[in-house]
């Protein structure tokens, strides 16, 4: 794979991060609709066109989940046969029908779904997680021992629908535990205990991601909901015990 053009469509937190890191492997090439020509002289990139980075080797889609539909439709007549399509979605149902459905047939396709973002993976991405979902082409193991070998990263194969599942709680709940740590505006404590320290840990490693990506977590995955009600109905219990 490293003497492969990469292209990454979208180059945002999360894309800026991958650019850092995939860049010694790869041919990269950057596409965002705003100047990322700072990060790719640090990285040791390119800027290209959106026709330069959907005609790469490999084509990661770094855009939000909401957008994806409309940058597929854009790009299913640009990428080029045996190319392989990858998204970073923190969903997996919605995106990998998407590109089954949008993407052309001589084109792989892998759902990704890295744990990590630029705050927990500020020091470094070794030994962090990334899921991948096979869809089409059959590359998957290749791009596990990739991540594994190159990158350092801890993967593991799971299906869409076995990924959303599980994130509903892996994210979905940490995510809106954070949210409701942000909002109650706490000062800082003269003596915290350790289990304190490292809910405040927690809630900094996701208290800048944007809205866009909250508003994904909870509510293009499908078992969100169920995920939320047990929460509220356990939290409304706890409550009610206390109260009692």
């Amino acid at each position: 794979m490293s003497t492969e053009s990469f292209g990454i469509i979208g180059v945002g937190a999360f894309g800026s991060l991958a650019a850092k890191h995939l860049a010694p492997h790869f041919d990269l090439v950057l596409h965002d609709a705003n100047d990322v020509a700072a990060l790719a002289q640090n990285v040791g990139a390119r800027v290209g066109s959106l026709v330069d980075a959907a005609t790469c080797d490999i084509v990661m889609l770094a855009v939000p989940v909401q957008k994806l539909p409309d940058v597929l439709d854009t790009i299913a007549g640009l990428v080029k046969p045996g190319a392989l399509v990858l998204d970073v979605a923190s969903v997996k149902i919605k995106p990998v029908a998407a590109m089954l459905e949008k993407l052309p047939a001589h084109v792989s396709i892998i759902g990704t779904h890295p744990l990590f973002g630029p705050q927990s993976g500020k020091n470094g991405i070794a030994d962090l997680n990334i899921a991948l979902c096979e869809v089409r082409g059959g590359r998957c193991d290749v791009v596990a021992r990739f991540c594994t070998t190159k990158l350092g990263l801890k993967t593991s194969q799971v299906s869409a629908e076995q990924h959303d599942r599980e994130a509903a709680y892996v994210q979905g709940l940490t995510h809106m535990l954070a949210k409701i740590v942000v909002a109650l505006d706490l000062p800082e404590m003269r003596f915290p205990t350790r289990t304190y320290e490292l809910m405040q840990q927690m809630v900094e490693m996701v208290r800048y991601d944007s809205d866009e990506l909250f508003r994904a977590i909870e509510r293009e995955n499908p078992f969100a909901v169920e995920a939320k009600k047990a929460f509220f109905a356990a939290a409304k219990k706890l409550e009610e015990k206390i109260s009692d």
